[in-house]
């Protein structure tokens, strides 16, 4: 009874390695060029505007505090310099996240309906991407008109 499982299970065995080395080779790449969407991209340009803009507006805040206040302690000084550190850094992230989100969003979609199994990132100064890729960045930009 041994005899006539173990055939059987060779067989599923070689099937199942067959499927996965046919499959081997197969994946599609696509690249895009984030420089490009950065500045091409009205949602991207957009929300990069606004996060400058509020950075830069903190910025002139803390300097306001510390130039209103000429009698301010040396803590006092560094208090506010820290707080508004922490404030540009919060701001920074905050906006580099919904950034992203929004790329990350536009990829997924435009990976699932062309069917590419990875999407990199090719700069023109350093190319990921040479050969045999897919170049996605004109559907990123059109897609975040």
């Amino acid at each position: 009874m041994k005899l006539h499982k173990k055939p059987a299970i060779l067989a599923a065995a070689a099937l199942m390695a067959m499927t996965l080395i046919s499959g081997c080779g197969q994946a599609k790449i696509g690249y895009i060029d984030s420089e490009r969407v950065m500045q091409e991209s009205p949602q991207i340009k957009a929300i990069a505007d606004e996060g400058q803009q509020k950075i830069l507006e903190a910025k002139q805040d803390a300097e306001n505090q510390l130039t209103q206040n000429p009698n301010l302690t040396q803590e006092e000084a560094q208090k506010i310099q820290v707080d508004a550190q922490r404030k540009l850094n919060g701001l920074n992230q905050s906006y580099t996240i919904q950034i992203k989100q929004k790329l990350d969003t536009t990829l997924a979609d435009i990976s699932k309906q062309k069917e590419l199994d990875v999407v990199v990132d090719s700069t023109v100064e350093q190319p990921v991407a040479i050969t045999g890729c897919i170049d996605v960045t004109d559907d990123v930009i059109q897609k975040l008109q």
